[in-house]
């Protein structure tokens, strides 16, 4: 936001003045999504009739209609999930650390069926677990909810605790009872920073794809780790909507 005016000189210089461009800074936890994301959005018209400050006008007082949403809303009913204990065992599937896709029916909430679009899912996929080792684990389990590297839980065996300044974040428990943490595609690298709050591991892929309010029928494709990187890099389903919604209010 502190480059905005620069943004929008760069857009007056190739566009002229045909288009009505405006930016604003819309947090995603302020529109009923369980996720504290802060993005930048530009919105540009060519239509005599339809100023674009007009469309994030209306974004922006949606604000107050949506009630805050809290993690656990999003996590529920999803089937509890061990680690992997063995490196390089991409084919393995059991009933501890689940399947890729499953027959099984989703447990709902309020949360689950606006993100679902009140339809009845049968099947589970993309919520399987990754390989941690040991440390790992036990740091996953010591940790308190909204806790991070520097908690005195795991000072014995943080494995970077001489970099501190430089490595609090690198552990990090969500708290069931807050939003979510920004989900990212670092996730790709590992879930060391998105340490679910009541298990010791990391978020599921279907667990991150809740909290950017994916469908629970939206499957995704590809080697695992690239689910989270999808998953990190979309803008969240419902925000979108919220958006397109408004854009097509004023083109109506």
């Amino acid at each position: 936001m502190k480059k905005s005016n620069e943004i929008l000189d760069n857009f007056d210089s190739i566009l002229g003045t045909e288009y009505s461009i405006e930016i604003t800074l819309l947090n995603a936890k302020d529109f009923g999504i369980p996720q504290n994301r802060e993005r930048v959005f530009v919105i540009g018209s060519r239509l005599k009739n339809i100023d674009a400050h007009d469309i994030v006008s209306d974004i922006s007082s949606l604000k107050n209609e949506f009630k805050a949403v809290a993690l656990k809303d999003a996590l529920f009913g999803l089937p509890k999930l061990e680690s992997k204990r063995q490196k390089n065992s991409r084919g393995v599937e059991n009933d501890k650390i689940v399947y890729k896709f499953s027959k099984i029916e989703i447990k709902t909430n309020d949360f689950i069926q606006k993100i679902n679009n009140n339809k009845k899912i049968k099947y589970l996929s993309n919520h399987t677990n990754r390989f941690n080792n040991d440390r790992d684990i036990d740091i996953f389990g010591r940790l308190p909810q909204g806790e991070n590297s520097l908690h005195e839980s795991i000072k014995d065996i943080m494995p970077y605790s001489s970099r501190n300044d430089m490595f609090k974040d690198k552990y990090f428990k969500l708290n069931e009872s807050l939003v979510s943490k920004t989900i990212t595609s670092h996730m790709k690298m590992d879930c060391n920073m998105y340490i679910h709050p009541t298990q010791p591991r990391g978020l599921s892929p279907r667990e991150a794809a809740r909290v950017q309010t994916f469908p629970d029928d939206f499957v995704f494709m590809g080697a695992n780790n690239t689910w989270y990187a999808q998953i990190g890099n979309a803008v969240p389903v419902k925000l979108s909507q919220i958006i397109g919604s408004q854009i097509m209010k004023h083109l109506n």
